[in-house]
């Protein structure tokens, strides 16, 4: 929205990447946020609380029904909401986190599950600048490496044309 009102505005800028505050939480997790054979999807989205309602379709209940590994922005005031309405859906045992102020010094990384996330983030009195994580990849052990990186893949065969010609 930023870019938007500067353009419109006819003001000059230039836009500097850093990194995502989900990248510096699977950092800061040690984990990967897709697993061969355990979750291949990362759903980045935010809980419906005060702000903007989410379109159809995407309110957490039906995301959850994915099982996809989910990252939430912006709500950790309402983990208790969220693992609420997730444990129909992944369990209550599921591994979730929350990781406040990702790669900076005051970092704080918070480990359990749906079950017991809540708790943590009230004890540890975390009320912003956090993102949570939830999802099976959290705690996946002992996976395969993708094929993609596998040394039995057979780098010199052609790869099937999509388009079937």
């Amino acid at each position: 929205r930023t870019a938007r009102r500067l353009d419109a505005a006819g003001v000059p800028y230039e836009i500097v990447p850093g990194v995502p505050s989900y990248a510096a939480a699977a950092a800061a997790l040690r984990r990967e946020l897709t697993v061969p054979t355990v979750g291949q999807t990362v759903i980045l989205t935010r809980a419906q609380a005060r702000s903007t309602p989410m379109p159809a379709g995407e309110d957490l209940a039906e995301l959850g029904r994915s099982r996809a590994t989910l990252v939430l922005h912006l709500a950790v005031a309402h983990t208790r909401q969220i693992a609420e309405t997730l444990v129909p859906h992944y369990g209550a045992d599921c591994p979730a986190a929350v990781v406040a102020n990702a790669s900076r010094p005051d970092e704080i990384v918070l480990r359990g599950t749906l079950g017991d996330i809540a708790d943590q983030v009230a004890a540890a009195g975390v009320r912003r600048t956090a993102v949570i994580v939830v999802g099976a990849v959290l705690a996946a052990e002992g996976f395969p490496d993708s094929y993609l990186y596998s040394p039995a893949r057979d780098r010199r065969a052609k790869r099937p044309d999509p388009t079937g010609d």
